[in-house]
């Protein structure tokens, strides 16, 4: 078993060690890997060598690698090995962590490794939370107490408001929890893609006249297109005169909150009714970590405590011994809060303040590089870590030629393997999108992307213009 262990941990550390050097990306069709991995049922066993090799060969090179310098698209989870190693632990006790008589140790690692992110995020003593498998989850357990508390379960003529930036998840969770369309109000954004507050309260009170129960309230906190905070101050007054839950969705920007320079975009997040996080973010972590947090820990409990016969040894015990599946939906959960404790204990808060700070630096780096371009604009500026911009010939091509251009030097720069960024739409038009957040991400990183994309560009468009002379 040694032997093994010590070559998984080789094959990580030269991973970690050699990604500058690795493409960031490689697509493969299903019918391409089909034919690296199918195989029938093995009837006997393989040698573990050979298996590892196999990974490293036609597995582990055939993906997107979130941990990489230059994987600027979606939202990456850099990772670190503190946290990998963490993992392996976790793994290697078979941690189960759903209840104290079974984890006492790791449930106090995990209250412990709740509270330091209550402190780091500014919340109050009040509040506590639940780790879960990542932001979609995290959302769906806050919707979850907000119907509790605010609609005692009893969803009929309930609705919920939340931006036209706003992510999926949180629709979804509505819907999962059983929500019709109807119920569910996309607010208009405003030019900077913010929430228009104009246009809640007079839905909301539209609604009301109507004799709807406006019960909740979506915020971004780095929405996934642009990284757009909403005005949570506003936001929060209007809530508590509305009596309305006011859910912050925070997993990927709530980290601003350590940044020694844009942390002011958050204020007000201590008001916040709940919030999600997402540790696998912008804190560094591997896959899996979210977290949903509640101002009133309580009601987490509240909301999803129910206890069968067969569960009543453990549930005899001292309220001080937390059980954790009282505070969700999972019984049998691992030990996530591993990664998260051993992280912040090894490199100190302080380390995570300044690993944000460079994300943001970068960011703001990247946007002036393509301000200084022609024939390109910014179309949302970097306020934390993401930007958009796209390439444009306002003389020479359509708009629909453009939104083309712009997809296809995405296409190229994937393919390329250098690095690896992302489209969305806004207002309408394809732009590119990076989401730079990595503190392995260096300047050079950063600045040859943009370079790369930009002679893709200017050749595309010249082999477009070259083909229209022609006719």
């Amino acid at each position: 078993m040694r032997v093994l262990g010590y070559r998984v941990v080789d094959m990580i550390v030269d991973h970690i060690e050699d990604l500058p050097e690795k493409r960031a990306t490689r697509l493969a069709t299903r019918a391409e890997m089909e034919a690296l991995l199918r195989e029938p049922l093995p009837e006997n066993g393989t040698d573990f060598v050979e298996v590892l090799e196999q990974l490293e060969k036609n597995v582990f090179t055939h993906m997107a690698h979130q941990d990489h310098p230059r994987y600027f698209a979606f939202i990456s989870g850099p990772g670190n090995y503190v946290g990998a190693m963490a993992d392996a632990l976790a793994a290697g006790f078979n941690v189960f962590s759903g209840t104290w008589m079974e984890s006492a140790g790791p449930g106090l690692i995990e209250l412990m490794a709740i509270d330091w992110l209550r402190q780091m995020f500014q919340l109050p003593e009040s509040a506590g939370g639940l780790f879960v498998s990542g932001g979609s989850q995290a959302n769906l357990h806050a919707l979850a107490v907000a119907r509790h508390v605010k609609l005692d379960d009893k969803s009929e003529n309930a609705v919920v408001y939340f931006s036209d930036q706003t992510h999926s998840s949180v629709e979804r969770g509505l819907r999962v929890l059983g929500f019709q369309r109807h119920q569910i109000y996309k607010v208009h954004s405003d030019e900077n893609y913010q929430i228009s507050l104009s246009d809640l309260r007079r839905q909301v009170a539209e609604d009301r006249a109507a004799g709807k129960r406006p019960f909740a309230v979506i915020a971004n906190i780095g929405g996934t297109n642009t990284g757009v905070i909403d005005p949570l101050t506003e936001l929060a007054d209007f809530c508590h005169h509305e009596g309305m839950w006011l859910h912050g969705d925070a997993a990927y920007g709530g980290a601003v909150i350590l940044s020694s320079r844009k942390s002011h975009m958050l204020k007000g997040m201590d008001r916040l009714d709940s919030v999600t996080i997402d540790p696998h973010k912008w804190l560094f972590q591997p896959f899996e970590i979210g977290c949903v947090m509640v101002r009133n820990k309580r009601y987490l409990r509240d909301t999803f405590r129910l206890v069968p016969e067969y569960l009543k040894d453990v549930d005899s015990r001292s309220e001080e011994e937390v059980n954790f599946f009282d505070y969700g939906v999972q019984l049998s959960r691992g030990f996530r809060a591993l990664k998260l404790w051993m992280s912040i204990k090894i490199f100190g808060a302080e380390a995570f303040r300044q690993a944000v700070d460079w994300g943001i630096t970068l960011a703001e780096m990247a946007e002036n590089k393509v301000r200084s371009l022609p024939h390109w604009e910014v179309t949302s500026p970097a306020w934390i870590g993401i930007f958009t911009f796209r390439y444009f010939r306002n003389e020479a091509l359509s708009p629909e030629e453009e939104d083309e251009i712009n997809k296809e030097v995405v296409n190229c720069i994937t393919e390329d393997g250098y690095a690896f960024v992302s489209t969305t739409i806004l207002k309408g038009r394809v732009v590119i999108r990076m989401c730079i957040i990595n503190p392995r991400t260096t300047e050079d990183d950063v600045l040859n992307t943009i370079d790369k994309m930009n002679a893709y560009a200017e050749e595309l468009c010249a082999q477009r213009l070259t083909q229209e002379e022609s006719f």
